[in-house]
């Protein structure tokens, strides 16, 4: 008897240490977007404090490319073995009913962690256009009677850059040219060139630009005013009431990854953002932290799919890929 209390003592602490094991080696995060874009801002300083946090490095991949998904769908097709992970976006969510075909599924392959941050996104427009269009209702006015004189850049396709403009053309019945790019890196790289006529951008990544005068701001894009831009009219303040859209930013773990290290990464993650720098980096970007548990991440998931599906639905953005 004795003997076997002492193989299960030892079983039991065999089981334990492997729980405790990971990571033994570095760990890698997807970005499926180009550095410096809207996912980069987050990802990057997470990314250095789990480093931190779990005494190996965690390394930030960014792959581009359609909104989004060949990023996903490289990702998807690697081992689960604790040591990949995704850090997505909500696009992945919009990614489900806008493309005809996906060979990856977001709630098939991938398992919830936690969101990381949520952001709203600003209507700016190039200052070319000052003379005309200096408020929403300008450009609403504007669009609709000069269907197709406009254009707008996303980060792709399938990404709220896209989709929030495709809602705001179905409740103002208007008509804009899109141009993709791959990436908010990209695109802003357009619309500072004035390539790019408008975009409903990231807060992260044009709040900057906004605040050197190279963009214009017309409005915010959730229901309340955002303190980084305390002057900047909600979209209902500006006169489109019932409009709402925000992008937020999440890792996935692949299905399949061990628990102990799901649990872990999701408990070093909260650490992180709880950190005074991370804070600092957030409030800096208007964004609010995330951190809510792997359970509650999936409801978002799915609501967000069935929001954003009907949203392309409406839109009749549907893409033949």
């Amino acid at each position: 008897m004795l003997k076997i209390l002492a193989a299960l003592c030892l079983a039991g602490s065999a089981l334990a240490a492997h729980a405790q094991s990971w990571p033994i080696k570095p760990v890698t995060m997807l970005n499926p977007f180009p550095a410096g874009g809207g996912t980069d801002t987050f990802a990057r300083p997470i990314a250095a404090k789990l480093s931190q946090q779990l005494g190996h490095q965690v390394l930030i991949e960014n792959q581009g490319g359609a909104g989004g998904t060949v990023g996903a769908t490289n990702v998807s097709k690697r081992a689960p073995d604790g040591y990949n992970w995704f850090f997505g976006a909500v696009h992945h969510t919009i990614a489900e009913s806008l493309y005809a075909r996906l060979s990856y599924g977001l709630e098939k392959d991938f398992e919830p962690i936690t969101v990381a941050a949520f952001v709203p996104n600003v209507v700016v427009v190039h200052p070319k256009h000052a003379d005309k269009i200096k408020s929403l209702k300008d450009l609403i006015d504007y669009v609709r009677a000069n269907p197709g004189r406009l254009n707008y850049g996303s980060a792709g396709n399938g990404t709220t850059h896209h989709l929030a403009v495709e809602l705001f053309k179905t409740m103002t019945k208007s008509f804009i040219v899109h141009i993709p790019y791959q990436g908010a890196g990209p695109l802003m790289v357009g619309l500072l060139g004035g390539t790019v006529d408008l975009a409903f951008d990231g807060m992260g990544t044009s709040s900057v630009q906004i605040k050197a005068g190279r963009l214009i701001p017309l409005a915010i894009t959730s229901v309340k005013r955002n303190p980084v831009l305390p002057n900047v009219p909600t979209m209902a303040e500006a006169g489109l009431p019932d409009y709402e859209v925000r992008t937020w930013y999440g890792i996935w773990a692949l299905k399949g990854t061990p628990k102990e290290a799901k649990d872990r990464m999701y408990k070093e993650v909260v650490i992180a953002m709880n950190q005074p720098d991370l804070k600092k980096i957030w409030a800096e970007q208007g964004a609010d932290a995330g951190g809510m548990p792997p359970e509650e991440m999936v409801k978002l998931v799915r609501s967000e799919i069935v929001k954003w599906s009907k949203v392309v639905k409406d839109a009749g953005a549907k893409v033949d890929n």
